[in-house]
């Protein structure tokens, strides 16, 4: 348990054997503290260092006839505590400054929107995590009307991930038009759905949804794996071509 709180505060596992060892030592120089955390002396003496920055270690000098050594000792364990409440109120400082550079760093992401950003994903909880973003995506715009090539052989696949997807989207607001490729498809609310063919599916299942668009096939081993491209060029693009199909149904 006192690992596991280390690593949640921050320390990796060779500071924490660094410092666990000291507090068991008590004061102790760099050797006898390498020696104790099975860690190398360089590497030691640097953990050491960067744990007196947070205040969890301090050193001093001790002088005797033949030469002066350094000790290190751990500071009470409540520094830890004083530590975390720095930390936090570091992290309300920078909230401060970052929130004062949104629009720089906007403004400098929009410039980079030309080139996509590609997501993949796999197995159910993959396709769960796609259906997910569909519905944050489209709750957070103005237009609440996404677009679908509905594949026939993979639309199980896609329920089995999310059972309750429909349900949610209508709970949301959220409509959406369909061109199924192959048997089946019903309306379940805020749906509409035209069929580009019946007799034959389609091995892709594709999402076309505010900025980005998702697609969904199988594996060579029947695995459900799918991608997210995240490029407003390609979803204009995927739209139009969408819509000027949907009037020719």
């Amino acid at each position: 348990m006192i690992v596991e709180n280390l690593l949640q505060f921050g320390l990796n596992e060779k500071e924490i054997s660094v410092y666990l060892s000291l507090i068991s030592l008590g004061p102790a120089p760099v050797k006898l503290i390498s020696k104790q955390a099975r860690v190398n002396r360089g590497t030691t003496y640097d953990i050491l260092k960067s744990l007196i920055d947070q205040g969890l270690v301090g050193y001093y000098k001790h002088y005797d006839q033949e030469d002066k050594k350094q000790f290190f000792v751990a500071e009470p364990p409540q520094k830890l505590v004083d530590a975390i409440e720095a930390k936090k109120r570091g992290m309300e400082t920078l909230k401060i400054h970052i929130n004062k550079s949104l629009p720089e760093l906007e403004s400098l992401y929009e410039k980079s929107g030309a080139r996509p950003v590609v997501k993949y994903y796999e197995g159910n909880s993959g396709l769960r995590t796609i259906l997910e973003d569909v519905l944050t995506t489209m709750s957070e715009t103005d237009a609440k009307t996404y677009f679908v090539y509905s594949s026939a052989d993979i639309r199980e696949y896609l329920y089995k991930a999310y059972p309750k997807y429909t349900d949610d989207r209508v709970n949301n607001k959220i409509s959406v038009k369909v061109i199924s490729i192959g048997k089946g498809g019903e309306l379940a609310g805020l749906d509409e759905r035209k069929w580009l063919s019946e007799e034959e599916s389609s091995p892709t299942y594709i999402l076309i949804y505010s900025g980005k668009v998702a697609m969904v096939s199988l594996d060579a081993t029947q695995v459900p794996v799918g991608v997210i491209v995240e490029n407003d060029g390609l979803y204009q693009t995927q739209k139009m071509v969408f819509e000027r199909l949907w009037k020719m149904l």
